[in-house]
């Protein structure tokens, strides 16, 4: 839905669930039925590319099932009360104390990798 560009300029944008948020929702409402990516696209008023890249996100996380053209939600139904609860807790936290800011998260970021980021070809066999 597009926004005039006073509210686009004033940063004061529409706030609602995100697509991922919103695909979930419509697969769970009908988890008796699989869907196509347009299927779930027009159903939530969203670009069928933009819920392209939400389902594969979520497929990645296992909370989305993937056969042919069809998609539905994850079967496994704890998995999914796991992502939610962690989701709530997220939007509390960043609630509470205003989320993460970039810029000044990025400034006191150290120069060089994690440990666990970098890469260990030499310890391949």
């Amino acid at each position: 839905m597009p926004v005039s560009i006073d509210e686009f300029e004033s940063g004061d944008l529409p706030q609602g669930p995100t697509v991922p948020e919103q695909v979930v929702t419509y697969l769970y409402t009908h988890r008796d039925h699989a869907f196509t990516r347009s299927e779930i696209a027009s159903a939530i008023e969203e670009s069928p590319n933009t819920v392209g890249t939400a389902l594969s996100r979520l497929k990645a996380r296992n909370l989305v099932r993937h056969r042919g053209e069809y998609w539905a939600i994850t079967s496994n139904e704890r998995r999914l009360m796991n992502a939610y609860d962690l989701h709530l807790a997220s939007a509390r936290l960043d609630e509470s104390d205003g989320g993460i800011d970039t810029e000044e998260w990025n400034a006191t970021a150290p120069d060089t990798l994690h440990p666990s980021d970098q890469d260990n070809r030499g310890d391949e066999s």
